[in-house]
């Protein structure tokens, strides 16, 4: 799992950890087929 999803399990409850991940990995693709761009999983590895 990553930091992000770590942390905000510590935070909340799993189930509200959980959706916040499904959430995310969802607006990945969305976002890819919107700006119709390929994928590009490192495009924000320097943040």
């Amino acid at each position: 799992m990553t930091v992000w999803a770590d942390a905000l399990k510590d935070r909340t409850h799993v189930n509200v950890a959980a959706v916040a991940k499904a959430n995310k990995m969802a607006r990945i693709p969305w976002a890819v087929l919107m700006k119709g761009e390929r994928y590009r999983p490192n495009a924000m590895s320097g943040l």
